[in-house]
């Protein structure tokens, strides 16, 4: 029997059984080995912590099937598959389930050298990758990722690769601002952002940073972003806020020219063009071949290791105790 994490309500889980789908034409059937929680956006589904008429209450429709980073093997093959063997081991942005079909054209083989639970980042990978793109960096940026979770953590790495001079990074939580100063953040603060505009100030001679990464999808944090930036220099807002309006403009964007650019998993294409050169499965390849040359490390960035089992206790853990947790893994049993 498929088991599967769905959620039936307002914080409500449930492992559900069915059977074991079959694979149609030009699909993979996957068994699970692991899948991680993404939890800024799972949690905001989960608590269902958003207002009516935002993007999220259109989508969260119940029962919700939660998850995208998800890695396992190729258990049978569909009609017309071709290039990908039963043992194949495979990432997707499938949900927390045992059993997933992939379309082979979303499906990405993972490298030897990269485990499954590193793969299982793939897609925030990806994600992060809209991200760093967007900013447009130039060699010897000054760059402030405020929100130091998972994808934060990923926007120090991908500075640090993309030639920045500083990546200052500004969070709360020790446990955090350790993980991001042992993957290339040249300085951490310790201090909600609106606290950290004066020592940014002096971290950059005056300026203001280049790139100010939100990450947070707190709304509050995104006015001290637009002060953390230097006069035409750039916000990329990551964070997707359950309560966008309650986000507010401030004058450094008229006065200083700061700019604002959004950067979401939808924006790539499926298939690249002239216009778009790279596409989410490119950024999917390259965040693998990253992880398997030692460029940008994962592994250590897992706090916590569920069984699917114990579903319930995951979310809890980041409910209540989030700032204790980064990167926690759901596993499942593979039979024999």
């Amino acid at each position: 029997m498929r088991k599967t994490i769905v959620f039936t309500g307002q914080e409500k889980l449930e492992i559900r059984e069915d059977a074991i789908p079959q694979p149609g034409s030009g699909e993979l059937l996957v068994q699970t080995t692991c899948t991680l929680i993404s939890s800024g956006t799972e949690m905001i589904v989960f608590t269902r912590n958003f207002s009516p008429g935002t993007s999220w209450s259109g989508w969260v429709k119940y029962p919700f099937l939660p998850g995208y980073l998800h890695t396992g093997r190729v258990s049978a093959l569909g009609e017309g598959v071709e290039g990908w063997q039963v043992g194949d081991r495979v990432a997707s942005r499938s949900n927390h389930s045992s059993h997933v079909l992939v379309p082979v054209s979303k499906a990405v083989r993972i490298p030897d050298a990269v485990s499954d639970e590193d793969a299982t980042w793939m897609g925030l990978g990806q994600i992060t990758q809209i991200g760093a793109r967007a900013a447009a960096p130039q060699i010897g940026d000054s760059v402030v990722v405020i929100g130091l979770g998972l994808l934060g953590q990923l926007i120090v790495q991908y500075a640090r690769m993309m030639g920045a001079r500083d990546v200052i990074a500004i969070d709360t939580s020790p446990l955090r601002l350790a993980m991001a100063d042992s993957h290339g953040a040249t300085q951490v603060l310790a201090m909600p952002a609106e606290v950290a505009i004066d020592a940014l100030r002096d971290l950059t001679h005056g300026h203001g940073a280049d790139t100010v990464y939100d990450v947070t999808g707190h709304p509050a944090a995104f006015a001290a972003s637009l002060q953390l930036a230097r006069r035409f220099g750039t916000v990329i807002l990551m964070g997707d806020t359950g309560t966008p309006e309650q986000q507010h403009l401030t004058g450094d964007v008229l006065n200083r020219g700061v700019r604002i650019v959004g950067a979401h998993d939808t924006h790539p294409p499926e298939v690249p063009h002239e216009l778009a050169r790279w596409s989410k499965r490119e950024m999917q390849e390259l965040f693998l071949t990253f992880l398997a040359r030692g460029q940008m490390q994962v592994n250590n960035l897992i706090t916590h290791r569920f069984p699917f089992a114990k579903a319930e206790r995951a979310y809890a853990l980041l409910g209540h105790e989030r700032d204790k947790a980064m990167g926690v893994m759901v596993t499942w049993e593979l039979d024999g």
